[in-house]
C-alpha cells in the first residue's frame, strides 16, 4: 500500500509544492499565480465540467444513493461545523456559517480528480463527475442561504432570495456545469472541432489548478486559532468521509461510486472555503489556515483511505 502513496498521491502534492516552492522563491509572483488560478479556475475548469456533463449517462451516473451518500454526510458535517465553532469556539453566528462552510466543501475538483483518476483510472470518475455536477450548487447554497438568514433578521425573505440567486449565478463553475446540462438534455452534438479544442484547454486544467493552488497557498500562515483549524481540518478529513462510508455501506452503493464517494469526500476543504469567508468577511484566517493545514494533512488521510479501499 505504501506505493499508492507514491504512485497516486505524490505526484499531485508535487505539482502543488512545486507551485509553493518556486512561488515562496520568487520566481513566481503573486500577479503570476493571480492570473493562472484565474484562468483555471474561471475558463479551464468550467469548460472541463462543462465536456463532462455533455458526455455523461445521466441515467447511470446520478444514483440517489451516491448522492444521498455524500450530500447527506456533508450537510451533517455542515452543522457539526457550526455547532463546534458556537459551541466549543464561543464564535458568533456569521462565523459558526463560514466555519461550518469550510467543513462542507471538499476540494472535490483540484484533489480529488487527478487522485481517483491516478487510483483508479479516468473511467472510474463517473462517481465524482455526478458529485460534483451537484457540489457548489448545493454548498453554496446551503451556505449563502444559512448566512443570509443571520444577516437579514426581521428584513424579510426577498432580499435574502435574491443574494443566494445572484451569487449562485455569479459563479463560473455553476455556469459551466448548467450549460452542460442544458447540452446533454438537448441532445445537442458539441462540433468535432469545437470539442477538439476543448480538449486542448482541459488538459491544462488540473495540473494548472494545482500548481496555482500551492501558489496561493503561500499566502497563508497557520497562525493564532489553531484549536478551531484543528477542528475543521478533523471533521473534513475524518467525519466526511467516515459518514459517507457508514451512508455508502447502508445504501448499498456499487463499488465504483462507493470509491468516488469516499475519496471526495476525504479530501481537504477547497479553496471556495476561503473565498465564501471572504465573501463575507468572517472567519477568514480559520478558513485559508484550515485549507493549508488540511491540504499538507490530507496527503496521509488519503492515503488511509486508499488502503481501506485497497
Amino acid at each position: 500500500m505504501f506505493q499508492s502513496l507514491v504512485d497516486v498521491i505524490l505526484p499531485v502534492f508535487i505539482v502543488i509544492g512545486a507551485g509553493y516552492a518556486l512561488t515562496r522563491a520568487g520566481y513566481f509572483t503573486a500577479g503570476h499565480i493571480d492570473g493562472l488560478m484565474r484562468f483555471t479556475q474561471s475558463f479551464a475548469i468550467p469548460c472541463l465540467l462543462f465536456r463532462a456533463i455533455t458526455t455523461l449517462d445521466l441515467e447511470a451516473s446520478f444514483d440517489p444513493r451516491l448522492l444521498a451518500s455524500f450530500y447527506l454526510s456533508a450537510g451533517l458535517c455542515f452543522l457539526a461545523g457550526m455547532a463546534g465553532a458556537r459551541l466549543i469556539f464561543k464564535r458568533d453566528w456569521e462565523d459558526c456559517v463560514a466555519i461550518g462552510f469550510c467543513c462542507l466543501f471538499s476540494n472535490t475538483v483540484l484533489l480529488g480528480l487527478p487522485i481517483t483518476e491516478r487510483a483508479y483510472g479516468i473511467e472510474n470518475l463517473t462517481g465524482n463527475y455526478a458529485i460534483i455536477a451537484f457540489h457548489s450548487p448545493f454548498c453554496y447554497c446551503v451556505g449563502i442561504t444559512i448566512m443570509e438568514v443571520f444577516r437579514n433578521r426581521g428584513r424579510g425573505g426577498g432580499k435574502m432570495a435574491g443574494a443566494v440567486l445572484s451569487a449562485m449565478f455569479k459563479n463560473v463553475l455553476i455556469l459551466g456545469i448548467a450549460l452542460g446540462f442544458i447540452v446533454n438534455l438537448s441532445g445537442f452534438t458539441v462540433p468535432e472541432t469545437v470539442d477538439n479544442a476543448l480538449s486542448l484547454i482541459i488538459r491544462a486544467a488540473l495540473p494548472g489548478a494545482l500548481f496555482a493552488l500551492g501558489g496561493v497557498l503561500v499566502q497563508y500562515r497557520p497562525e493564532g486559532d489553531l484549536r478551531a483549524i484543528g477542528f475543521v481540518c478533523a471533521v473534513s478529513l475524518i467525519l466526511h468521509p467516515t459518514l459517507v462510508w457508514m451512508f455508502g455501506k447502508s445504501f448499498g452503493l456499487p463499488k465504483d461510486l462507493f470509491r468516488s464517494a469516499i475519496l471526495c469526500s476525504a479530501m481537504a476543504p477547497g479553496f471556495n472555503a476561503y473565498i465564501f469567508a471572504n465573501m463575507y468577511g468572517r472567519a477568514k484566517r480559520i478558513a485559508a489556515s484550515s485549507v493549508l493545514m488540511a491540504t499538507g494533512a490530507s496527503i496521509l488521510t488519503v492515503w488511509f483511505w486508499l488502503m481501506v479501499l485497497g
